[in-house]
């Protein structure tokens, strides 16, 4: 696939959120991916000769992972990108598996081409951090599972580690260059405002309230909350290019964007030693959520 002619959102998960490196996208499929895929599936408990519906399918991590979890399991794979289901048809043809698989571009908030009570899984990951409409997208989910049908979902909780104490900036200290640095944040705020965006409109409880109100009678909620060292370094080169979501502009982007040379030449002779050797702190949250209709 051409790189010009892909959108925003298959730019971004098959190359930027890795800041272009391969070997980042591999390690972190090992490291985080599978392991979420694994407990959403889990949760999920897909059985023989049932459909799953994945919603904001992306590359296929969950839909493939059920294809291969359950052997006669049938997947219909869902993405506001046909840039991204043309990728995912690509790889099912490839693996042969197009006979249990259908495709289909639709957002998380109108599944309205899906009939009522057709399908026996619903699963998401990070996906209503890009849906405003979340309570709709939870009504379409109950809507089109059918009686005993289960949902499953991930989502990471952003309001946990955002926005960021002045000194911090992704998780570095910047206290000696915070005022270089707060154009950077400011710029990254105007475009996805942390109180009204979707992506940090919500937290944990919200995710349960949203299940009850469109009718989930079992509902189960585990919050993962980490506050820890830098778990790897990573190359300058990695940490400019990587951009936090389809929607944001790289580090690199941003710093040309918002601040003068001799900016960017004083914030990167404070933070790059510090990127490099890996010392700042990671705070993350992830919920995983699973109900039954």
């Amino acid at each position: 696939m051409a790189k010009e002619k892909q959108d925003i959102w298959s730019r971004w998960l098959l190359e930027r959120r890795f800041g272009g490196d391969p070997s980042a996208m591999q390690a972190a499929l090992t490291k985080y991916l599978y392991p979420w895929r694994d407990q959403v599936l889990n949760h999920a408990n897909l059985q023989e000769g049932e459909i799953l519906l994945d919603v904001g399918c992306g590359d296929g991590l969950i839909a493939f992972g059920a294809l291969e979890k359950v052997a006669t399991s049938r997947v219909i794979f869902s993405d506001i990108s046909q840039d991204l289901l043309d990728h995912a048809q690509h790889i099912a043809h490839e693996m042969n598996l197009l006979d249990r698989c259908q495709f289909l571009n639709v957002s998380a908030d109108d599944l309205s081409v899906i009939e009522d009570a057709s399908v026996d899984v619903v699963t998401t990951r990070s996906v209503l951090i890009y849906v405003s409409a979340k309570q709709q997208a939870f009504q379409e989910f109950y809507r089109v599972l059918k009686p005993r049908g289960r949902m499953s979902i991930f989502e990471p909780i952003n309001r946990f580690a955002y926005p960021e104490p002045p000194n911090l900036f992704a998780g570095y200290d910047v206290q000696p260059v915070a005022e270089i640095a707060q154009k950077l944040k400011a710029l990254y705020e105007r475009i996805q405002p942390s109180d009204t965006d979707p992506m940090g409109d919500f937290d944990e409880r919200d995710l349960v309230s949203f299940a009850e109100k469109a009718g989930f009678n079992e509902i189960h909620l585990a919050l993962n909350i980490e506050v820890k060292p830098m778990p790897d370094k990573v190359t300058w080169e990695r940490f400019l290019h990587y951009a936090a979501n389809p929607k944001v502009p790289t580090i690199e982007e941003a710093m040309r964007e918002a601040l003068q040379p001799e900016e960017i030449n004083k914030l990167t002779l404070h933070l790059r030693p510090l990127v490099e050797r890996g010392q700042g702190i990671r705070r993350g949250a992830l919920a995983f959520l699973w109900a039954t209709k």
